[in-house]
């Protein structure tokens, strides 16, 4: 099934408009905000017209005593920090209160699986043989660490739904090869200045990898707010948020 108007795909996730291409939610404004947890821990409510942009990217890491990338991105101005626990990151968005989370991590198992252990079904979503179309290379969710990424993920979403936040998967590694700048491992130092060349302030020189993929996440997320991302894939069966156009360049995630 397509991702069509009127089709709600997520708790407080907007309606969406798709058809595999360019889409976004078209009605972002009207989402309830009255759970706002304003002023705790001095994060308070962003300006009324400003939290329609305010995105929390998360770089999870597979397991939770290895460290997880935060940026909160407001406007353009982005804070980060690392976290652990899953415990940890809720509370923060619950703090944060985002419009949007999007994490860098499979948020929908293959078809036909019941579980990560599971040996049926799938071992490719439909939004992984896209990328693979792009000639965008990624590890397969089937194998090795990423079975655990991938449980986690899928409870952080779970959890994260409960708690009234939307999720949605960003793949970082692949929107960096689109906008043309080399992925953490390889040039930290020029994916800085590549993400404030796009406009990104208060990067800071000690942000390690996770927290500058935590950026780049959430820069997609704020291109999904504004309708102008990417989709692979189906939004309530598994997709990946992409920004617009192809790879420049390619790499090993």
């Amino acid at each position: 099934m397509g991702n069509g108007p009127g089709q709600i795909v997520d708790v407080r996730l907007p309606r969406s408009i798709d058809g595999g291409k360019i889409g976004g939610p078209v009605n972002a404004v009207l989402l309830d905000t009255s759970h706002s947890p304003a002023g705790r821990k001095g994060l308070g409510r962003p300006a009324p017209g400003r939290r329609r942009l305010t995105v929390l990217g998360v770089d999870l890491g597979g397991v939770e005593n290895r460290p997880s990338g935060i940026a909160l991105l407001r406007g353009w101005k982005a804070s980060t920090l690392l976290l652990f626990g899953d415990e940890e990151i809720l509370e923060f968005a619950r703090q944060a209160d985002p419009l949007l989370v999007a994490i860098d991590a499979p948020l929908h198992r293959p078809p036909g699986r019941l579980s990560m252990a599971d040996r049926n079904g799938e071992h490719y979503r439909s939004c992984d043989l896209e990328l693979r179309r792009l000639g965008i290379p990624f590890f397969p969710i089937t194998l090795g660490p990423m079975r655990g990424l991938t449980e986690r993920g899928i409870r952080l979403k779970e959890r994260l739904a409960a708690a009234g936040l939307a999720a949605v998967e960003i793949y970082p590694g692949g929107a960096q090869d689109v906008w043309g700048l080399p992925r953490a491992r390889r040039d930290l130092a020029r994916l800085r200045r590549g993400l404030a060349r796009l406009g990104v302030r208060g990067l800071t020189p000690g942000a390690s990898e996770h927290e500058l993929d935590a950026v780049t996440g959430a820069l997609v997320g704020r291109l999904y707010l504004q309708g102008r991302a990417r989709i692979l894939g189906d939004l309530s069966t598994g997709a990946i948020l992409m920004p617009p156009g192809l790879p420049k360049r390619r790499s090993v995630r």
